[in-house]
């Protein structure tokens, strides 16, 4: 039980931490007209391991976009996991989980059993892992 709560309170002391580093991520993309694009087109979206995914097949140009989007988040995620004593794909997960929430409606996500969804007015589906 012990060791539940501070799996717990370290997910929730992690979540913290990412939520101050996604910003700068979230803000990088943004300025890129062709994934703006795509995210509002439903081309891509936020995949349950913290990056993103294609929705539909994607051309070459956007494929680059996109690798180089996600290249970017792999080293941020490296660079807090490392400072907060946690592997890459845990902070990645908890990345995912942030990402998910914040998408807005019409913006596509992946639910936990790995289709992707659409987001409603209401919350989107969340892997049971999230803090």
């Amino acid at each position: 039980m012990t060791r539940i709560v501070h799996k717990t309170l370290a997910g929730l002391a992690l979540a913290g931490l990412i939520a101050a580093a996604l910003p700068g991520v979230a803000l990088a993309q943004a300025r890129d007209p062709a994934y703006a694009a795509a995210r509002a087109a439903g081309q891509v979206g936020e995949k349950m391991d913290g990056y993103l995914g294609y929705v539909t097949p994607p051309s070459p140009a956007l494929r680059a976009v996109i690798e180089d989007i996600n290249i970017k988040r792999k080293a941020v995620y490296a660079d807090k996991a490392k400072a907060n004593s946690a592997t890459v794909e845990e902070y990645a997960l908890t990345s995912a989980c942030l990402l998910i929430s914040q998408t807005k409606p019409g913006e596509k996500y992946q639910a936990p059993d790995g289709s992707w969804q659409t987001r409603g007015a209401g919350a989107p589906m969340r892997d049971a892992r999230c803090p």
